[in-house]
């Protein structure tokens, strides 16, 4: 059987490659161990959250499957960083994962042009012009090219205590061979690990006494094109640990298999288990433990907080000294798994392996962790996968315009050193590319390149439609700050007149002001006025990053002069002055790649750059 493109995966990173590979119309196998696991949260059974939200809008503006999928299934919103700027909050939702599963394959299941294939994949041999995918069972599938997304079933080991055994995930079977393949294929393949907490029965759980984490009486949802949750709506209880919990584990730590030395690979420091966390943060007597429920219908608990690797055992003695856990029973043992991953820096921005142009790679197999950077991952590999078979050139995506782009551009320039998870912090216009805004940026892109089906563009058209007229609306209203002032907008007296647009974008809140100065403004709708408030009140810093971000891209490639003094630059930090001083970039383009680098900070290396430039000239 001959497909444009075999995804192998049935992950989020797999899901999204090959519904992307379809809407694009092109054919596509999508290639699972066991079809029934299909959009499965093999972990926290969350979605979103700082960094990550974005990620899921820019997945959903671009006509992707998560931010549906998770609006379907979820049982409790919470907007993150509320009272801080749009720029920097992020949308999170706590998931049915029943639900979250059966949303995700029944719109693979009803996507004509994607076949579902169990099997094992244990190699891909490459054609003149696309490659042939080997199956366990001695089958074969011809494609035009690959997407590897295999997760952290690659070489994947599961470690309780001092007990491993092969599996990419608790009940299922590793990828053994097709790492083995791919060690041969590919020379900086490395290990990483992550860990999941031991899964609670509900029913044995004491909740009376626990506080408890409601969601949002305001939903803030992840699709542009959901307006309300769809299910019931929970609350989270909270409870801690305490000294006796922090004795229990520093007693049996020689038996985790973290300190034990049975692991080898890097876990991610931003989510350490709970046996790093009572040696790294000694002096701390507890730590918060989420009791997040798995679904409606579910008696099983994910108690966010306390991931392990220690023996069963262990693990029942410390969960039992928690309060509201006195008499818990545990459903599933936490574990620590241990996987191989491929240097990011082997790939280009199409997220293509170097060297093997037919073969794309997506997820943990990049060094990321999470569900929404590897869905995000996908989405791009799949697309660049089937413009790759059309014969047509790569899209990237920038630093500058997208999370996704902040993303690839870590991976394939910095590479990673632990599981890459994305934060707000890491993307310099962040600014620019909030969560609210993420259709207005990459929609046109999406429609541009067939990812956006004709329901979505239309929403997407009189949204756009809306958004112009409210703003030609608030812009044709003016008046003088004395009149503003006599009703009650209460403006400084400069003699400056402003506009509905102005008032609507200054501090405060300046919806309200609008509509003292200007009543007739309470009957334009509510939600695109929302979204003009926030499209005002970033617009003078837009304009400053958006030079700021054409200035680099204009200048990334000018060489910097062996014997250019970064001492010289004052606005640098200590530490960006002795990183550029140690390392030498020979251009701005490699001064970039330099973590911690900003734009603000590259700007200033460039005016010092042209400041001894003109020195030297006179």
């Amino acid at each position: 059987m001959k497909h444009d493109v075999v995804v192998i995966g049935g992950g989020h990173a797999g899901v999204e490659a090959a519904m992307a590979v379809a809407r694009m119309g092109g054919t596509v196998a999508l290639m699972t161990l066991r079809g029934a696991d299909l959009g499965q949260m093999s972990c926290n059974p969350a979605i979103g959250g700082l960094g990550k939200g974005h990620l899921v809008r820019e997945i959903d503006a671009l006509g992707g499957v998560m931010g549906l999928a998770a609006d379907e299934a979820g049982i409790q919103f919470r907007l993150l960083n509320r009272r801080r700027g749009p720029a920097v909050q992020g949308p999170r939702a706590q998931a049915d994962r029943t639900l979250f599963a059966a949303a995700v394959r029944r719109r693979v299941e009803d996507e004509p042009k994607v076949d579902v294939v169990e099997g094992e994949v244990v190699s891909v041999e490459p054609l003149d012009r696309g490659v042939i995918v080997h199956l366990a069972d001695g089958a074969e599938l011809q494609a035009g090219a690959v997407v590897l997304a295999t997760g952290t079933f690659l070489g994947g080991t599961i470690h309780i205590g001092d007990r491993s055994v092969p599996a990419g995930r608790m009940g299922d079977r590793a990828a053994t061979r097709l790492s083995s393949w791919l060690r041969e294929v590919v020379p900086a393949v490395g290990r990483l690990k992550t860990g999941t907490p031991p899964r609670l029965d509900r029913r044995s759980i004491r909740m009376d006494g626990l506080d408890q984490q409601v969601g949002d009486a305001d939903p803030v949802l992840f699709s542009f094109l959901s307006d309300r949750p769809v299910a019931r709506q929970v609350s989270c209880a909270i409870t801690h640990t305490n000294e006796r919990t922090h004795e229990i584990i520093r007693a049996n730590l020689s038996r985790s298999a973290m300190y034990g030395g049975h692991i080898d690979g890097v876990g991610p420091r931003y989510c350490p288990s709970i046996e790093d966390k009572v040696v790294r943060f000694a002096e701390k007597t507890s730590h918060q433990i989420f009791l997040e429920p798995e679904g409606l219908d579910l008696d099983t608990v994910y108690p966010n907080g306390i991931s392990t690797s220690l023996p069963e055992e262990v693990q029942e003695d410390y969960v039992r000294s928690i309060a509201g856990l006195e008499n818990a029973r545990i459903l599933q043992p936490g574990y620590a798994v241990e996987y191989d991953y491929v240097d990011p820096r082997a790939l280009d921005a199409s997220l293509a392996l170097r060297g093997h142009p037919f073969v794309f790679l997506a997820g943990q197999i990049n060094g990321t962790t999470g569900y929404e950077e590897a869905a995000a991952q996908g989405l791009v590999a799949g697309m660049n996968a089937l413009r790759h078979v059309r014969g047509e050139g790569p899209v990237r995506f920038s630093r500058t315009e997208s999370y996704i782009g902040v993303m690839i551009d870590d991976l394939v320039s910095r590479g990673v050193l632990e599981p890459y998870r994305m934060f707000t912090s890491r993307a310099e216009y962040r600014l620019t590319i909030r969560a609210d805004n993420a259709d207005q940026r990459l929609t046109p892109l999406g429609i541009e390149h067939g990812l956006v089906g004709s329901a979505r563009r239309a929403a997407f058209e009189a949204k756009m439609d809306a958004l112009a007229r409210g703003r030609s609306d608030l812009e044709s209203l003016s008046a003088t700050p004395a009149q503003l002032n006599a009703r009650g907008a209460d403006v400084r007296e400069d003699g400056r007149r402003r506009t509905a647009w102005d008032l609507l974008g200054q501090g405060g809140d300046g919806i309200i002001a609008v509509r003292r100065a200007w009543p007739e403004t309470a009957e334009m709708d509510a939600d695109v006025v929302a979204q003009l408030r926030i499209t005002s009140l970033y617009e003078r810093y837009e304009t400053r990053q958006r030079n700021d971000a054409e200035t680099l891209r204009r200048d990334e490639m000018q060489e910097i002069p062996p014997n250019f003094d970064f001492r010289m630059v004052g606005s640098l930090s200590g530490e960006l002055r002795q990183k550029l001083s140690e390392r030498r970039p020979r251009t701005v383009a490699e001064a970039r790649a330099i973590d911690g680098m900003t734009p603000a900070a590259l700007v200033a290396v460039l005016m010092e750059m042209k400041k001894a430039e003109t020195r030297a000239s006179a």
